[in-house]
């Protein structure tokens, strides 16, 4: 194979092989995605809030873990609980808003009712 002067557009290596070849290895290839990915403030921002989500996801299922359970706010707060973001919201014909994390239902009172 031999090498006619292009080069890596992460790392600015020589390219050898294909001539539509613009990476030199998967790594750089990689890194390049991710770099655009984390120029774009909406995409961090959506990324940030799912971490958030799925850290939820996971301190309910600990919580829960038979399905059904009453728990203090504070313990979840403590665990790193964020009541800010959720997947969904119901809302009866009462007026009371039920908040859902990924299936998880939680009832908004100082002793928290978690619902799997």
């Amino acid at each position: 194979m031999e090498e006619d002067g292009r080069e890596c557009l992460q790392c600015g290596s020589l390219l050898a092989g294909s001539s539509d070849k613009r990476f030199c290895s998967d790594q750089c290839r990689a890194a390049a995605g991710n770099k655009r990915k984390f120029k774009d403030e909406r995409e961090q921002l959506m990324r940030s809030i799912n971490v958030m989500l799925q850290k939820n996801r996971h301190i309910l299922r600990q919580a829960s873990p038979q399905g059904k359970i009453t728990i203090r706010r504070q313990v979840l707060q403590v665990s790193g609980f964020g009541f800010r973001h959720f997947t969904h919201l119901y809302r009866t014909q009462g007026g009371n808003n039920y908040h859902f994390y990924y299936g998880y239902l939680l009832l908004p009172e100082e002793k928290v009712l978690i619902f799997n």
